[in-house]
């Protein structure tokens, strides 16, 4: 085959030029389509081959699919909208393909569509945290954007060689750019962004710090309670194992018998009621923005350093270690709700498609859903 042949390098992301044809490669070649009602729909045409400078001998692309697909765009561009609004068998049952078709098609869609648009660029305000994807510690390490909201990078692992990979994705220009990092207090993540991020502060996840409380409280609980069952007050232990639920609880949620629970708990355990007091005054004090949260919390400080209870001696010096992160917190009023919202979507796909064995499809379909790649209906406008 000789002269050259106009096409789109579809599989390089790019917008193409024309290049020498090599031979006919296999012949006619098949797409399929949108179905007819009740009727498969296959496109046909010549798939001659071409001397691509990045890819040496490929098959010439065509307008009405992405490179190396067996379905059109209108079918992959519905199949993709499908998975992220229906569950796994009724995507599977309505197009008449296997779900690891679905998954090829996924990656495909998202592939193009970063393509076409870096979702790493002009990033200010990022959101750091981790996800378990499956059992046996397999997690995922992801990134949002938190003045879009968007999911922008996500990967296998949650150690610093893979935040490391994400920074060196961003690029030294744009790690500069980045001027504020919210994360939970995890070290490796901490000692990423100072080294990588020199402009950014790193505002620590009030709800993680909240966390350290309640695990600080239940501890005084559990002692509590073992300190009753040692002294044979049976009757005593088990109003105590009962008690962690109206514990935990906020207190503004608390249930007319939890409130009567804890009324009896400051009764009969003064140490028990003043580390339920410490938990819930310092998840108020992140209600408060600025000097004054600050001023809040170093009263907590000495009121907990000063409680002659060690669970929460502890988390004094524990907080006082990561101060920094938690008064950035408390001035630019920035938290990991919106990854955590992200996480909990990222779930519900799991829990949609039965699992993913493999993670980078599960990386794909959270990022059709959460980065903003979901393409709209074929034959569909914005305004429906």
């Amino acid at each position: 085959m000789s002269g050259r042949i106009g096409v789109r390098r579809a599989a390089a992301g790019g917008a193409g030029d024309a290049v020498p044809g090599y031979d006919q490669g296999q012949g006619r070649r098949r797409w399929r389509g949108l179905d007819a009602g009740t009727v498969k729909v296959f496109m046909e045409a010549a798939a001659p081959r071409v001397s691509c400078p990045e890819h040496k001998a490929t098959v010439a692309a065509v307008p009405w699919a992405r490179h190396g697909a067996w379905h059109t765009r209108d079918f992959e561009d519905q199949v993709a909208w499908l998975a992220t609004h229906c569950s796994k068998s009724a995507v599977t049952q309505l197009m008449r393909v296997s779900w690891r078709a679905v998954g090829s098609i996924i990656t495909r869609v998202v592939a193009e569509r970063r393509a076409a648009v870096d979702p790493l660029d002009g990033l200010v305000r990022i959101g750091i945290d981790e996800i378990s994807y499956k059992k046996g510690h397999h997690y995922l390490t992801v990134v949002v954007d938190h003045d879009t909201g968007r999911l922008v990078w996500a990967a296998p692992g949650r150690d610093r060689k893979t935040l490391r990979a994400f920074f060196d994705r961003l690029g030294r220009r744009r790690c500069w750019r980045i001027r504020l990092v919210s994360a939970d207090a995890a070290e490796p993540i901490a000692a990423v962004v100072r080294a990588r991020c020199v402009n950014a502060r790193l505002c620590l996840d009030p709800f993680h710090i909240v966390a350290w409380a309640t695990d600080a409280l239940d501890e005084v609980r559990r002692q509590v309670w073992n300190d009753a069952r040692r002294a044979g007050a049976a009757g005593h232990a088990t109003a105590l194992k009962g008690a962690r639920f109206a514990l935990w609880h906020n207190a503004e949620n608390l249930t007319d018998r939890q409130r009567a629970t804890l009324a009896w708990i400051a009764t009969l355990n003064a140490p028990l009621y003043r580390a339920w007091l410490l938990k819930e005054q310092l998840r108020l004090i992140f209600r408060h923005k600025g000097a004054y949260g600050a001023g809040l919390l170093k009263h907590w400080l000495a009121w907990a350093a000063r409680c002659r209870i060690p669970a929460f001696v502890a988390l004094a010096r524990r907080i006082r270690a990561h101060l920094p992160g938690i008064h950035a917190t408390l001035a630019e009023g920035l938290s990991n709700a919106v990854v955590e919202s992200t996480n909990t979507k990222i779930r519900l796909l799991q829990r949609v498609a039965f699992g993913y064995r493999d993670p980078h499809a599960l990386i794909a379909m959270a990022m059709l859903d959460r980065g903003g790649y979901c393409p709209r209906l074929p034959g569909r406008t914005l305004a429906g």
